[in-house]
């Protein structure tokens, strides 16, 4: 009988199958899945299998349970939603400092991705949004991250090929690694209309003396004279906003990673940690 309805894309039968881990039980049968879901049999397993091999999901026997992928993604989320949180004040107050854009952003992969975006001036000119992306190599923000970051980050932005944006882009590698160095000499890092004509921008990590985590920027539309001037207050919210995130005690080291331990019982928290990254991942 026809419904009148469009069939179901693969995403959204994966995100049913998944949806159907929303619960206390952390084990279910391929049959609980399909009654769960409402997937056909054949789908849900071939669904669920395409899971276990992406490692989102686990299969002991004949029943599976939520992966250490979705256990690590669930946690990346959490980190960025309490750093957006604890930034959140902080970024509206340079922003009425300065007057200009102000963003927060992480690095993922090549690619920064935008958490908060307080419009100014240039909330017309510079064509960015919460969770869009932009190459690393040309933004302050990702330069930021990169030169007080790790190495191997660098390697993995100059292997994807730097390809120009506007005509000052950098495309030259010794070029980069030469604007990293005075980046870290300076302490804050420019992008001069090297993203967008006629929009410069000025960006501080977010760290101890460890590796950044992220960047606080600003943009406008004057020169690099302007950055100087912008330069301290962004850098002063960026330590403001470590403060907030790990308190005065934590300033001499970024937080180093716990060592892999044996695999949890899936908690509810945990789940719930889960299906809120899918929802979060969706502008991604």
């Amino acid at each position: 009988m026809d419904t009148g309805l469009a069939p179901l894309s693969l995403l959204e039968k994966a995100a049913r199958v998944l949806g159907s881990f929303e619960g206390p039980q952390p084990r279910l049968s391929l049959t609980e899945v399909v009654r769960r879901s409402g997937i056909p049999r054949s789908s849900a397993h071939r669904i669920l299998d395409q899971l276990v091999q992406l490692r989102w999901l686990d299969r002991e026997g004949r029943d599976y349970r939520m992966g250490m992928r979705m256990l690590e993604l669930g946690a990346l989320a959490s980190h960025h939603n309490r750093l957006r949180r604890a930034a959140l004040p902080l970024l509206h107050a340079l922003h009425e400092q300065t007057g200009q854009l102000v963003h927060l952003s992480v690095l993922d992969g090549a690619e920064v991705v935008c958490l908060e975006r307080i419009g100014g001036s240039e909330a017309t000119t510079v064509p960015s949004r919460v969770g869009g992306r932009m190459p690393a190599h040309c933004t302050a923000a990702g330069r930021a991250i990169l030169a007080f970051g790790d190495p191997g980050a660098v390697e993995h932005v100059l292997a994807q090929g730097l390809r120009p944006r506007t005509a000052r882009t950098l495309v030259r590698p010794l070029a980069l690694r030469a604007e990293l160095a005075a980046t870290r000499e300076r302490g804050v890092a420019y992008d001069r209309e090297e993203s967008f004509r006629g929009i410069s921008c000025v960006a501080a990590p977010l760290r101890g003396a460890g590796r950044a985590v992220a960047a606080v920027s600003v943009s406008c539309s004057r020169g690099e004279r302007e950055l100087a001037r912008l330069g301290p207050a962004v850098a002063a919210c960026a330590r403001a906003v470590w403060r907030e995130l790990y308190g005065p005690g934590r300033t001499g080291r970024a937080p180093a990673a716990r060592p892999r331990e044996p695999e949890p019982a899936v908690s509810e928290q945990a789940m719930d940690n889960m299906l809120g990254w899918l929802r979060f991942s969706e502008w991604m």
